[in-house]
């Protein structure tokens, strides 16, 4: 685990904004998706998103500078959007919007060269939270469990509260309900009706939040090995990539 000279463990704050927000439509639209509308308060949830991170107060951590991973369209709505907020970040375009696992790859790819191997927090720019005390509070502990080789990746899980067919759900392995965390039996995307609806009715469920914990060199080793087509299609478009004022272009 890399640290800085303060003992401290270096947090990589990735956020994904590469949706096109056609859920929402007409409200959003494929040139102004979602995640950069302003829905929930007086900044857009992409803005709330950076905020947010920055609410992480653990004494042993240090937040990094944030890597962004979005797609060429967005661009300089990305780059306003942050300047409105006083933020720096690195940012990674993709050509077309991309799934979670190249995206991740990407800056995982990027955090690897400046930090060799930093705690990333894997975000979705689109989530609107209401508890933003709870929300840090479980994350400090997701990272402190990254951290000391507890768990290996980390994600945060919601409990359903009605049978949704639009979210993907997470199988727990509940050893004990004091535990602030709990094994992973599996993943199921997007059920149809009848299983989402045996799903909330069991304590074991939970909607995939999307957020993830992971150390950088962990996720480019496993997905090295359990998908070697994405991580080698991914790394060659990174090495490959284009600088372009304050984009890097894959």
């Amino acid at each position: 685990m890399i640290m800085n000279e303060e003992g401290k463990t270096l947090v990589v704050p990735v956020i994904l904004c590469g949706g096109s927000g056609t859920r929402l439509w007409p409200l959003s639209r494929e040139s102004y998706p979602k995640q950069f509308l302003k829905l929930a308060g007086a900044h857009s949830l992409f803005q709330q998103t950076l905020l947010r991170i920055k609410s992480l107060t653990q004494a042993d951590l240090t937040i990094q500078e944030p890597i962004i991973v979005t797609n060429e369209a967005h661009r300089f709505l990305v780059l306003d959007q942050l300047h409105q907020i006083d933020q720096s970040a690195e940012i990674i375009l993709e050509p077309i919007g991309k799934n979670t696992a190249p995206s991740l790859t990407l800056a995982a790819l990027k955090a690897t060269d400046l930090y060799e191997n930093g705690v990333l927090i894997v975000l979705p720019a689109d989530h609107a939270i209401n508890d933003n005390d709870d929300f840090c509070s479980t994350l400090n502990n997701a990272v402190s469990a990254v951290t000391a080789n507890k768990i290996k990746i980390g994600t945060l899980g919601i409990k359903p509260t009605y049978a949704e067919t639009g979210y993907g759900y997470i199988e727990c392995q509940i050893e004990s309900t004091e535990s602030s965390y709990h094994k992973i039996a599996r993943f199921v995307e997007k059920p149809n009706l009848k299983l989402a609806q045996q799903y909330i009715e069991q304590s074991n469920f939970y909607w995939n939040s999307g957020v993830f914990i992971i150390k950088s060199q962990f996720w480019l080793t496993a997905i090295e090995k359990f998908d070697s087509d994405i991580f080698e299609g991914t790394a060659s478009a990174w090495y490959n990539k284009k600088i372009r004022h304050t984009f890097y272009q894959t």
